[in-house]
């Protein structure tokens, strides 16, 4: 049996925020292949599913939110994520007045590391304004210290796809009384496990052999 290195153990560590305040989740799963070098393979393939945004509601089968990529502009793309990019959420029921509709977030830091016989990737997102808002107000029903971070990892014959929500706190600064409110209930579910099914289910749809 295979004993991991702390250098192979570590990698990708590093990129998620530590937890000082709200809720946090973590969904992992993870797939062993029956070699290091298929792992390799299968790892680049679930990392091109991971910074393919406009593709997550499929590949995860979500019935509970779906996502869309935009530049640094606020013009709607179809290509791979990059920093500086935004997502905009669509949460089923109502949306926000700050968002003109919906949720957005900003791909704040995207990076590729390498260790020993390891590798991975993280796209770490925050709540954002709305970017062709008229305001600066978080569009968001969590606040700005909130965190998710995306990895796909491979550490020796084993590829993982996670997500670590960190400092999860409710976004009721919105400016607008019906904003706040509907931040309270979506957050509180938030709390309760809503979340966790949904970033569960597409961290086994970036895993899928099919």
């Amino acid at each position: 049996m295979k004993r991991e290195s702390i250098e192979q153990l570590e990698i990708g560590t590093m990129q998620v925020p530590v937890q000082t305040s709200g809720s946090e989740i973590n969904a992992v799963e993870k797939v062993e292949c029956r070699s290091d070098a298929e792992a390799e393979q299968f790892y680049h393939t679930v990392k091109a599913r991971l910074i393919d945004v406009n593709g997550w509601a499929a590949t995860a089968k979500l019935p509970m939110s779906s996502f869309k990529l935009f530049d640094y502009a606020g013009r709607a793309v179809d290509r791979d994520a990059e920093e500086g990019d935004f997502i905009r959420i669509d949460i089923p029921g109502p949306g926000t007045k700050t968002g003109q509709g919906y949720d957005w977030v900003i791909i704040e830091h995207l990076v590729e590391e390498r260790a020993a016989n390891a590798q991975a990737i993280s796209m770490r997102v925050r709540p954002a304004a709305h970017p062709l808002g008229e305001d600066e107000c978080i569009a968001h029903f969590l606040k700005s210290c909130a965190t998710s971070t995306f990895q796909v990892k491979r550490i020796g014959n084993v590829v993982s796809a996670e997500e670590h929500g960190r400092n999860e706190v409710a976004n009721l600064e919105t400016g607008h009384l019906l904003d706040n409110i509907r931040n309270a209930v979506v957050s509180a579910g938030s709390k309760i496990g809503f979340s966790y099914p949904q970033w569960k289910s597409l961290v086994i749809g970036l895993l899928s052999k099919t």
